[in-house]
C-alpha cells in the first residue's frame, strides 16, 4: 500500500472513531430539549440513549466475524454507510419511535464500525511499530471525541436545535466513506471466520427485554404484566444463550473461558465500568440542566472534566504501569469512580460547580485508569489464540453495562425524584399527591390538576431531580467500591507488571 494511501485509510477510520464515538457523549445534552420537542416522558429518553447503547453492545460481537467472511472494508464501509442513514432519520424524526430507529441503527453501525477500525488498522500496517504508533493516535482520538461530545452538542441544540446533533454526522459521514473507498485495501479471512446467528438474536432477546423491564419498572410498577413479562423472556433467552454457546465451536461469547476466575471477574469489573461510569453521563446530563437549569451549551461544558481528566490519565496509563503495577491501578480506578459518584450524593440545585468540577475530574481520573487496565487484564487473562474473542467480550460487557445502567439508574432517579416531590405536595396539602409528583418528573411539566406557581413548581421539580441523583449515583458509587474490593482480592497471577496495549478504549 502506498503512503498516500495509507494516509487516506487512516483519516478515513479516524473519522468514522470520530462519529461513531461523539455518538455515545454528544445526545446526553440534548436530552431536555428532545424531550420538550418530542412531547415525551423520561421513559422515553432512556429508551433514545439506551436504543444505541442496547445495539451497539448486542452487536459488537459479531461484527468481527462478519468482517473476516465477508471483507474488513466491506463490513466497515456498510458501517458508515449506516451511521449516516440513522443520523438522517434520527435529525428528521418527528416522533418517539422514529427517533428510536434511528438511533438502534446508529448503535448496529458502531458495532461495525468501532471494532472493525482496529482490523483495518492492523492489516494497513504490518510493521509492530507502525501499528502501534497509529494504533496509539487512534485511541487518542477517540478520547477527544469523547470530551468534544458534550461542549460540541451543547452548542449545537442552543443554536440550531436537537436535530443538529444527528445533522453533523451526515458531512463526516460522507467524507468518511470517501476516503475509506479510495484509501483502504480490503482484507478477509473466510476460513477463520465462524458466525453464531442463533446466539446473536438470544443476545438480542437478552438485553434487549432486560431493558424494556428495567425502563418499564421505573414507568409502571415492578409487577406490572408487561414487566414481568419482559423479565421472563430475559431469563428465558439468558438460559438458552448459555446453552447454545456450549454448544456451538465458535459462539459469539467464549463461556467456556468465564471457567477462568480471573477473566470472569476482570469482565465482570468491564461490567460494572459501563454500569457506573459510561452510564452516568445520561445522569449528569439531567441533573446540569434539570436540577440546576443550566443550559444545553453550559451543561456540555461542565461535563468536559470528566473526559478531559480520563483522556489525560489513560495516555500516561503505560508510564503508570510500569512504576505502580496494573492490578493496583486498576483497583485505584475503580475506587476513585466509586468514592467520586458517592460524593455527588450531596449535591443539590444549589451546590456551587467548584464543588462539582472536582468528582467529576476524580471520577474521569478513575476512569482513564479503569478504562486500559481493564481491557489488558482481560487478554492477559485470556488465551493468546483466542485474544480476538476476549477482546470483543470485554467491550460489548462494558456497553451491556451501560444499556443496564441507563435503564436501571434511570428508574431510580425516576423514583427518587417523584417519591420527594410527592412528600413535599402532600406536605403542602396537595392531593393525589405521588400521582401529580409522578407525571411532573416524568413529563418536566406542570401537570393539569395542580395549581401551583410556577417558579415555586419548578423549584419543587429541581429539588425531585437532584434527591433522584443522588439515589442513582449512591448506587452506581457502592457498585464501584465493591468492584475495587473485589479486584483488590483477585489473584495476582498474569494481572501485575506492565500494562499490554489495551484492544479497545471506548
Amino acid at each position: 500500500m502506498s503512503p498516500s494511501r495509507r494516509t487516506r485509510a487512516v483519516v478515513a477510520v479516524y473519522l468514522g472513531t470520530f462519529m461513531a464515538t461523539l455518538a455515545i457523549s454528544i445526545v446526553t445534552v440534548a436530552l431536555p430539549a428532545i424531550q420538550a420537542g418530542l412531547h415525551i416522558d423520561f421513559a422515553g429518553l432512556q429508551w433514545v440513549v439506551g436504543s444505541y447503547a442496547l445495539c451497539l453492545s448486542a452487536c459488537m460481537l459479531s461484527t468481527g466475524p462478519l468482517g473476516d467472511r465477508y471483507g474488513r472494508k466491506r463490513a466497515w464501509l456498510a458501517g458508515v454507510g449506516l451511521f449516516v442513514l440513522g443520523s438522517a432519520v434520527s435529525a428528521l424524526a418527528t416522533s418517539l419511535a422514529v427517533l428510536i430507529v434511528g438511533c438502534a441503527v446508529q448503535g448496529i453501525a458502531g458495532a461495525l464500525v468501532i471494532p472493525g477500525a482496529l482490523s483495518i488498522l492492523t492489516q494497513a500496517f504490518p510493521d509492530p511499530a507502525a501499528r502501534s504508533h497509529v494504533i496509539g493516535g487512534w485511541s487518542s482520538f477517540s478520547g477527544v471525541s469523547l470530551i468534544l461530545g458534550p461542549m460540541i452538542g451543547g452548542v449545537l441544540v442552543d443554536h440550531f436545535g436537537w436535530p443538529s446533533i444527528f445533522l453533523v454526522n451526515l458531512p463526516v459521514g460522507l467524507l468518511a466513506l470517501g476516503l475509506g473507498l479510495a484509501g483502504i485495501d480490503e482484507s478477509a479471512d473466510p476460513d477463520h471466520a465462524a458466525l453464531d446467528p442463533a446466539g446473536q438474536i438470544l443476545s438480542i432477546a437478552l438485553l434487549g427485554s432486560l431493558t424494556y423491564g428495567l425502563i418499564g419498572a421505573g414507568r409502571n410498577g415492578w409487577a406490572a404484566a408487561d414487566v414481568l413479562a419482559a423479565f421472563g423472556i430475559a431469563l428465558a433467552s439468558a438460559i438458552l444463550f448459555i446453552a447454545v454457546e456450549r454448544r456451538v465451536e465458535r459462539p459469539v461469547l467464549p463461556v467456556d473461558l468465564f471457567r477462568d476466575r480471573g477473566f470472569a471477574l476482570v469482565n465482570l469489573a468491564s461490567f460494572v465500568l459501563g454500569f457506573c461510569g459510561y452510564s452516568s453521563l445520561f445522569l449528569f446530563s439531567l441533573f446540569l440542566q434539570q436540577a440546576q437549569g443550566w443550559s444545553a451549551s453550559e451543561a456540555g461544558g461542565r461535563m468536559a472534566p470528566v473526559f478531559a481528566a480520563m483522556a489525560i490519565v489513560a495516555a500516561q496509563f503505560g508510564r503508570l504501569a510500569k512504576r505502580y503495577g496494573q492490578t493496583r491501578l486498576m483497583v485505584a480506578g475503580y475506587l476513585l469512580l466509586g468514592i467520586s459518584m458517592l460524593a455527588m450524593t450531596v449535591f443539590s440545585p444549589d451546590t456551587a460547580y467548584w464543588m462539582i468540577a472536582p468528582a467529576f475530574t476524580l471520577l474521569g481520573i478513575g476512569m482513564g485508569l479503569a478504562v486500559p487496565a481493564t481491557g489488558a487484564a482481560a487478554m492477559q487473562a485470556a488465551p493468546r489464540q483466542r485474544t480476538g474473542a476476549a477482546s470483543a467480550t470485554m467491550n460489548a460487557l462494558r456497553q451491556s453495562g451501560m444499556t443496564i445502567g441507563i435503564a436501571l439508574l434511570g428508574a431510580v432517579m425516576v423514583a427518587g425524584a417523584s417519591g420527594d416531590m410527592a412528600l413535599r405536595l402532600a406536605a403542602a396539602g396537595m392531593d393525589d399527591a405521588l400521582a401529580l409528583a409522578d407525571s411532573a418528573v416524568r413529563s418536566h411539566a406542570l401537570p393539569e390538576g395542580l395549581v401551583m406557581d410556577p417558579a415555586a413548581f419548578k423549584a419543587l421539580l429541581e429539588a425531585g431531580f437532584a434527591h433522584g441523583f443522588a439515589l442513582a449515583a449512591g448506587i452506581a458509587g457502592l457498585c464501584g467500591v465493591a468492584m475495587a474490593l473485589a479486584l483488590a482480592m483477585m489473584p495476582r497471577t498474569g494481572t501485575v507488571g506492565p500494562a499490554a496495549a489495551a484492544p479497545d478504549e471506548n
